[in-house]
């Protein structure tokens, strides 16, 4: 196969932008390899059909058009008043860079390092370089692409013992015409320590399409407890091929909380490596596909220690022909005594036209284990929405109220504001889908 030659990305490009930034030999030769990788494989054909998109045309090495924006700009995107007078630590990043950040001392005092990415690679080369890419391997086209081009995102250390009670917050904002966006996120949660971090993710809608391959490890110790809470509001012109991997070792416990609310199409599937023995993994995950939108989510999870847990539930809701997938695959390996899977995923679609589908796999390796998948599909019948009617609820007060209890599992995970704001938008939807 003759190889496709794409002047908006090469090993030029990618020295000189290196260079630019200052970065360690080490990185440099981490985008080679991955420029390397991402030129020699294909598109995935599995999925949501990506093979219109035209990535000779995308900005992959983009610097900001801005230096900076002040709070005004986050308040007029919708960050919520009471997170920003609460959270422990906010990290804003205006395309490629962190433009904002606040963390409060008393934090810095415990030993915690809250950096953009881009920074921490200048203060603290060698703890990034044990880290970087070694949770997400490059085993895929894209995640070859991000290791090359990646820019901006979160660097996030808290050492052991030290537990934050107030959630720590990252919110993305893909401006750039045409572009892309490739933050990379790492957060290292030492033995016995807790934290909460929030991911909110927005874009403007342009007349183009934009690419956004983000990327989050997560370490997480022995006996220590990491949440992360992703509400993704993509503008309809944005792919969304984001990837998300934690490794959990012994006692640990990793919570998963994602709402996918926006893109054109969106490719996510959270996992977790249940390394150490008792081990646990929770995914929560709520995914709403509207006109012209093709959401393909789910959760992974694979057991090797023993008595090792996972609990994936899935909750879909489609409405004006949109189309959603559940994508998940448990893995129990031999040896993982005592180990349980346990998957759960709902359908509920609002219209004739829209679709819904599910693709579990289970791999079980281990005959002292246990492994079950649920799947259900359904329409909001006419018996719920007439029994509410009749006690004095218009219509559309009812599905509202129908589809609010089915996202419930989901959305009390959340922070309270951005519960609020969902419940807002199946209000919304709720008046708005014809059926």
């Amino acid at each position: 196969m003759k190889k496709r030659v794409m002047r908006n990305l090469n090993e030029n490009l990618i020295r000189k932008f290196s260079r630019g930034r200052g970065e360690p030999e080490w990185m440099l030769e981490m985008r080679l390899e991955g420029l390397k990788l991402f030129e020699e494989m294909e598109i995935p054909d599995w999925g949501p059909d990506l093979s219109g998109i035209k990535l000779e045309k995308i900005d992959f090495l983009a610097e900001p058009k801005k230096p900076g924006v002040n709070k005004a700009v986050w308040e007029k995107l919708g960050l919520p008043e009471q997170e920003r007078r609460f959270l422990s630590g906010l990290a804003n990043q205006w395309d490629t860079r962190v433009v904002y950040r606040n963390l409060k001392q008393k934090l810095e005092n415990k030993g915690v390092i809250f950096e953009s990415m881009d920074e921490a690679v200048q203060k603290h080369p060698e703890l990034v370089k044990k880290y970087f890419m070694k949770v997400m391997p490059m085993n895929n086209k894209f995640s070859c692409l991000h290791a090359a081009v990646w820019s901006g995102g979160v660097f996030l250390y808290v050492p052991g013992g030290v537990r934050i009670k107030q959630p720590i917050e990252g919110f993305f904002w893909l401006n750039n015409y045409q572009g892309g966006q490739f933050e990379h996120t790492i957060i290292i949660a030492e033995e016995g320590s807790e934290l909460t971090y929030i991911e909110g993710c927005s874009a403007p809608r342009f007349k183009k399409e934009a690419l956004h391959v983000g990327c989050v490890e997560v370490i997480v110790s022995k006996k220590a407890k990491v949440k992360i809470v992703t509400l993704q509001n993509w503008s309809k012109n944005v792919l969304n091929l984001g990837m998300k991997r934690a490794v959990v070792e012994e006692a640990g416990l990793i919570e998963w909380v994602g709402a996918s609310l926006g893109s054109k199409i969106t490719m996510s599937y959270p996992t977790s490596i249940l390394k150490g023995n008792g081990a646990r993994a929770e995914h929560l995950s709520l995914s709403l596909a509207d006109k012209n939108q093709e959401i393909d989510s789910g959760g992974r999870a694979i057991l090797s220690g023993e008595n090792t847990s996972a609990n994936i539930v899935a909750k879909s809701i489609c409405l004006n022909g949109g189309s959603s997938s559940y994508r998940g695959m448990g893995k129990i390996i031999k040896g993982a005594k005592g180990g349980k899977i346990s998957v759960k995923c709902d359908g509920l679609i609002l219209d004739d036209r829209s679709r819904t589908k599910t693709y579990p796999a289970m791999e079980v390796g281990e005959s002292e284990s246990t492994a079950l998948h649920e799947a259900k599909t359904g329409k909001i019948s006419e018996e719920e929405l007439i029994y509410l009617m009749s006690r004095g609820l218009t219509e559309e007060q009812a599905m509202s109220l129908i589809i609010n209890g089915f996202i419930e599992p989901v959305v009390k995970e959340m922070p309270l504001e951005y519960a609020v704001e969902i419940n807002k938008l199946i209000d919304y939807y709720a008046e708005h889908s014809k059926n």
